[in-house]
């Protein structure tokens, strides 16, 4: 088993159940829950969008070639809710993913050890990958924690509802028998 083509096929698969669990998330708020906020230190949906957005456009332009923090990012802009559509939000939530995923799909196995720069701090690619790993699945996190607060008993669960683990361990015992 090649293991750096396997580490980088397990990465892409992540970052896309990542992609898949935020816009299931999203598709559940109207467009006055995207961008609800619970006080001024808080972020509302549409913000965290805009962000994760922001960072990966940044982050993934040029990924082996130039610093992840490109010079035309305003990251204090991707905080401010200037009232984009849920449409315009998940416009530039495509993009910021499209850029991300024709990064890794780039990317060979000696690419792994190179180095790359975010904000002139030198990461080995592996380290880069890892960073944004974490980072984008604690804000996608967030989503997921403002969509719960604000649908309540409406909220569709997009992992195992409280109450249900046994019933699912079954299923999942059943579909998949131990050998």
């Amino acid at each position: 088993m090649n293991i750096g083509k396997e580490y980088l096929k397990v990465v892409r698969e992540k970052f896309q159940e990542m992609k898949n669990l935020g816009e299931k998330a999203v598709r559940q708020l109207s467009e006055e829950q995207i961008h609800w906020v619970f006080n001024e230190q808080s972020n509302s949906v549409a913000v965290i969008i805009k962000h994760v957005s922001g960072n990966m456009k940044s982050r993934w332009s040029d990924f082996l070639v130039s610093d992840g923090e490109k010079p035309d990012r305003n990251r204090e802009q991707e905080f401010e809710d200037k009232g984009s559509t849920q449409q315009e939000l998940m416009d530039a939530w495509e993009k910021g993913w499209e850029i991300l995923f024709h990064a890794l799909d780039g990317l060979e196995e000696q690419d792994l050890l190179k180095t790359v720069l975010i904000r002139g701090e030198r990461h080995t690619v592996l380290e880069a990958i890892e960073r944004q790993i974490v980072h984008y699945s604690a804000h996608i996190g967030q989503i997921l924690y403002i969509g719960k607060q604000l649908k309540g008993d409406n909220w569709e669960s997009l992992s195992i509802p409280k109450g249900k683990s046994e019933e699912f361990l079954q299923q999942m015992l059943k579909k998949n028998p131990s050998q």
